[in-house]
């Protein structure tokens, strides 16, 4: 069940909510939020939410064992460590892994076909930064299942995040309240996303789809390709952090944000502090502090960095564009450090930013690494026309498309944040707030193409 949908938008939603308003006490609102969630991931995933369940109950004991005992926990969290990245290699890698191994001697064994979990990633992350918490101060300890496995599941943030870390909602599990404007401010925060998701994120995904399914030769082409998929990947997973925010919201509960306007970045280490926080931060956290951070030599930093920004790109995806990808951004930042780009002038180190972006989500998107490098090729050196390729950009470059993606550039920009502080009435934003829900509606109705990009990781 995707959020952009009618049966979750008239059906799903509105029963949950009236009947959270209606349960009295944190144990019954958490019972039926767990058992909302369950039915929400059961929609998708009937057969691995046993998958799920179980590396619940797995984390439960494990976490139990290391708060009751007061020596030998690193072995407790090792076996928290090996479970949790275990599933993760079994149904993420392991086919990656095979065909790797036999390219390598000339051969493609056979092998079953494993189906990725929706969501495995991320509430994988989940339980495993509240094992490591627990490890670090052991009156984290959730004794209550229930509230562990609301923690996990819970349908908001459960198949495309953002990735909570434990401690920092742990108190809310059993103490929340909900008023009106808070279900006010949520409202309007999914419906922010919604229209992201719906009317930008969706209209750029027909236009990238359209073009990575032809040969890209024309310089025009694969710059309108790359550029268009930046605001496909930004708003299709912002609006949905946002949706997962505002449903929060609506149920009592307070996420951290998961982006802060990344395109408006002047160098790659700040890109990094603005996109996707929520992964950014728990590798901080949970690697690259444990790894030594920056105190241990310039040299351990810089291995520690490309360590941590491998496993961002390994995270994504079993792909080896993902891994590129990964240490591409390693890289760059490697050399913001020692200073080879000068970043003091902020148009020059913006432009640098983006080039550095849009090239780093080529390779992101592209099916294969030959792809990348092709698309890559035309961006710089097609300078040529094909007349293929302009019959093809003709009939895709609507008006409306237009319309989208200049929409797209103005709203990367803390736009809202200057309307806010011009418009001080706030029923102005709550007027459009259904002006835009009236839009996202329609644009169901007509059955649009309605891909969620994050759901493969």
């Amino acid at each position: 069940m995707v959020f952009s949908s009618v049966i979750f938008l008239f059906f799903f939603l509105p029963a949950v909510y009236i009947m959270y308003c209606f349960c009295s006490g944190i144990r019954m609102k958490n019972a039926l939020l767990v058992i909302a969630s369950l039915l929400f991931y059961a929609f998708g995933e009937p057969v691995y939410i046993i998958l799920m369940i179980g590396s619940i109950l797995s984390n439960y004991v494990i976490a139990r064992l290391i708060a009751s005992h007061q020596r030998g926990t690193g072995i407790f969290l090792c076996m928290a460590v090996v479970f949790n990245l275990g599933l993760l290699g079994i149904f993420k890698y392991a086919t990656l892994f095979i065909q790797t191994i036999g390219g390598l001697f000339g051969e493609q064994p056979s092998h079953p076909e494993i189906v990725l979990p929706i969501g495995i990633s991320f509430y994988t992350f989940q339980a495993l930064s509240y094992c490591i918490d627990v490890y670090r101060d052991r009156e984290l300890v959730q004794k209550n299942v229930w509230k562990l496995t609301l923690y996990i599941s819970f349908f908001p943030q459960l198949i495309a995040g953002p990735i909570v870390k434990y401690h920092d909602i742990e108190k809310q599990l059993s103490d929340r309240a909900v008023t009106i404007g808070d279900t006010a401010v949520g409202i309007r925060r999914f419906i922010c996303g919604l229209g992201k998701k719906l009317l930008i994120a969706n209209t750029m995904a027909y236009v990238v789809d359209t073009l990575y399914t032809t040969q890209m030769n024309m310089m025009l082409t694969a710059w309108v390709s790359a550029v268009c998929y930046i605001f496909q990947i930004y708003f299709d997973f912002s609006g949905y952090s946002d949706m997962a925010v505002g449903l929060g919201r609506m149920f009592g509960f307070t996420f951290q944000e998961n982006f802060q306007y990344p395109y408006i970045s002047t160098g790659i280490r700040e890109f990094w502090h603005r996109w996707h926080i929520s992964l950014s931060t728990w590798f901080k956290e949970y690697l690259y502090i444990p790894l030594g951070g920056n105190q241990k030599g310039k040299a351990r930093t810089m291995l520690n960095k490309l360590i941590v920004f491998m496993a961002t790109g390994i995270w994504h995806g079993a792909d080896w564009t993902f891994l590129l990808w990964g240490l591409f951004h390693g890289l760059f930042i490697t050399l913001e450090d020692k200073g080879v780009f000068p970043l003091k002038n902020r148009m020059f180190a913006h432009i640098y930013t983006m080039l550095v972006v849009i090239c780093g989500f080529v390779i992101f998107r592209a099916d294969t690494v030959g792809q990348a490098v092709h698309i890559l090729g035309a961006m710089f050196t097609g300078f040529h026309m094909e007349a293929v390729e302009m019959m093809i950009l003709a009939k895709i470059l609507t008006p409306w498309n237009a319309v989208c993606a200049i929409a797209a550039a103005v709203l990367s920009t803390p736009v809202s944040g200057w309307l806010k502080q011009k418009i001080k009435k706030e029923t102005v934003f709550y007027a459009a707030s259904v002006v835009l829900l009236a839009v996202c509606i329609m644009e169901l109705a007509s059955g649009s193409y309605n891909p969620f990009i994050y759901f493969r990781f």
